[in-house]
């Protein structure tokens, strides 16, 4: 999202937006088809990597919108009250993320895998 598709995330580091909908959002739709497709090479050409392929994409994309979109953006009002030391790392590590609004030099936040000095 950093590299050569951060004119799809760039938006999504401003401050300002416009409407609900980002162009970052076109991620999910993206790997929806990708995943889509790879499991329909799966039943329709009798492609063998596809199933996993397309249930590996989708799991991700899952995570990644539960964790990203809900739990941390709250774009949907879901797990509000979670407030424990895990969560809380989550979100201070995100905040960091999005000091910064250029492609370049942010600091990762790691999804699942924070990175401890968050925790403390």
């Amino acid at each position: 999202m950093h590299g050569f598709l951060w004119v799809w995330h760039k938006d999504h580091h401003k401050k300002d937006h416009n409407s609900w909908f980002e162009r970052n959002d076109l991620f999910f739709i993206f790997y929806a088809l990708v995943s889509t497709g790879c499991v329909l090479a799966w039943g329709e050409l009798n492609f063998w990597a596809g199933l996993p392929i397309g249930l590996g994409i989708f799991a991700y994309g899952f995570t990644y919108f539960m964790v990203h979109d809900v739990f941390i953006h709250q774009r949907f009002k879901l797990f509000r009250n979670a407030n424990s030391r895990y969560a809380k790392g989550i979100r201070r590590a995100h905040k960091i993320h999005h000091k910064n609004i250029h492609k370049e030099g942010g600091e990762c936040f790691g999804m699942l895998w924070v990175p401890l000095k968050y925790f403390r």
